[in-house]
């Protein structure tokens, strides 16, 4: 299983919690499921309701259509014995499209791009002062192309598996479950936390500046909600859905900090929207004019690729930075 079998960044940030999960949730708050995740439309008890939701939220059942999604925050540094440091803006650019199989179960063709910001202007950042070295690094878009996921009725709950580096045995496959549960207001909401621990891309003895040491600790947090009303209307192919995003991982490999003490915090909102039109105009020219194609979902070709991780691609296409002379 890659990533977005897990975590659907296109806009619905869910996770399969197994068997039950919403009844499981709301068990643990003490009360029954509402009527209203049982249908009329979707049973969202059941692996079929929950895959149906899943892609809904994060593409279209309507194969012709594209949905788009982008997730806008703030990036900290953290170092012990110091304020955390508001460091730059960040944005994700996503789109996906849907692709029914004949089994029943569902390829989402997804691309994403993340791109850093000028936290006072929105400007795109080609190039940082790092106040921590003092000294201006050039900053490096994330493109994940593709970054592929599935939706079925079952799913085999693990972690993401980071191109073989973070190694897993395979589980069992259960019944796959979005978790809703109910957020008051027509509102439900579903939430995951993952935390790991896996070998870095970027070794130090290859990357002394760019790696933060050899192993990778992340842990990424995600809230998603919808309108229960939108979940059940079976004209809506597509839901509109907001949330949020927050990821701790160790510094940036363009920062060039090495294995400094510290690491960076991610926080954000996340929204999709079904046109161009909802992207901030400076991220959606500096995407025009320097990477077209990730306003375009792959082809479907692109699914017998493999999902690599930001750091992957930083391994694939950078060159290490030369060491500070003492």
């Amino acid at each position: 299983m890659n990533r977005r079998e897990l975590l659907l960044l296109t806009g619905s940030l869910a996770v399969g919690l197994g068997a039950s999960g919403a009844s499981r949730a709301f068990a643990a708050a003490g009360g029954d499921v509402p009527a209203g995740l049982k249908g009329p439309y979707l049973d969202l008890t059941t692996g079929k309701g929950n895959m149906l939701a899943g892609v809904r939220m994060d593409a279209n059942l309507d194969e012709s259509k594209q949905k788009w999604a982008s997730v806008s925050g703030v990036v900290t540094g953290v170092r012990a014995g110091e304020a955390v440091r508001d460091l730059f803006g960040f944005e994700v650019v996503s789109v996906a499209r849907a692709w029914k199989q004949p089994e029943g179960d569902y390829r989402v063709l997804h691309r994403e791009s993340i791109l850093y910001t000028n936290l006072a202007t929105g400007d795109i950042l080609t190039e940082w002062h790092n106040p921590y070295i003092d000294e201006t690094v050039k900053v490096v878009d994330v493109i994940n192309d593709p970054w592929n996921h599935h939706f079925g009725e079952t799913i085999r709950f693990k972690g993401p598996d980071y191109g073989g580096l973070n190694k897993q045995p395979d589980p069992p496959p259960v019944p796959f479950s979005m978790g809703f549960v109910d957020a008051g207001n027509g509102m439900v909401q579903n939430r995951i936390h993952i935390n790991l621990y896996y070998k870095a891309a970027l070794q130090p003895d290859k990357w002394p500046r760019e790696s933060a040491g050899p192993m990778n600790q992340v842990s990424e947090f995600f809230t998603n909600v919808v309108k229960l009303e939108d979940l059940q209307n079976p004209d809506k192919t597509s839901l509109l859905n907001t949330g949020s995003w927050v990821r701790i991982t160790p510094w940036l490999p363009w920062m060039l900090m090495g294995q400094a003490p510290g690491h960076i915090h991610y926080h954000s909102t996340v929204q999709s929207f079904d046109s161009l039109a909802g992207f901030k105009p400076k991220v959606l020219a500096h995407m025009e004019k320097y990477h077209p194609e990730m306003l375009e979902a792959p082809p479907k070709s692109a699914w017998e690729k493999p999902n690599l991780s930001s750091l992957e691609v930083y391994a694939r296409d950078q060159k290490p930075v030369a060491p500070k002379k003492p």
